[in-house]
């Protein structure tokens, strides 16, 4: 499985209107795509700007050729893109993770 990490700095004040919008995408849009996992969203406490997006994904490959380069992409951007302040940063990990109990 595969981790994708996506950091996002949305527009200051904006933060009930990107919650509502990214909610619908992740339960309308990103939940479809071909090899999707799951997903969380953890919002910032220090920067109330701030949103991580945790998704796993089967492989890479379903994250950055089928979902990118899906129409799914395109409406997945169009609900939560106005919403950014700048690029999302985005890095892809290989799990199982390390975990201390």
């Amino acid at each position: 499985m595969i981790l994708e990490i996506a950091d996002f700095r949305i527009l200051p004040g904006q933060q009930d209107a990107f919650e509502i919008a990214i909610r619908k995408g992740m339960a309308e849009v990103l939940s479809h795509a071909h090899g999707f996992r799951g997903a969380t969203l953890y919002h910032g406490i220090e920067s109330p700007e701030r949103y991580v997006l945790q998704v796993q994904w089967a492989t890479l490959e379903d994250h950055t050729e089928g979902f990118r380069g899906s129409p799914l992409f395109t409406e997945w951007r169009g609900l939560i893109g106005a919403f950014f302040a700048g690029a999302p940063q985005v890095e892809h990990f290989r799990s199982p993770p390390l975990a201390i109990a």
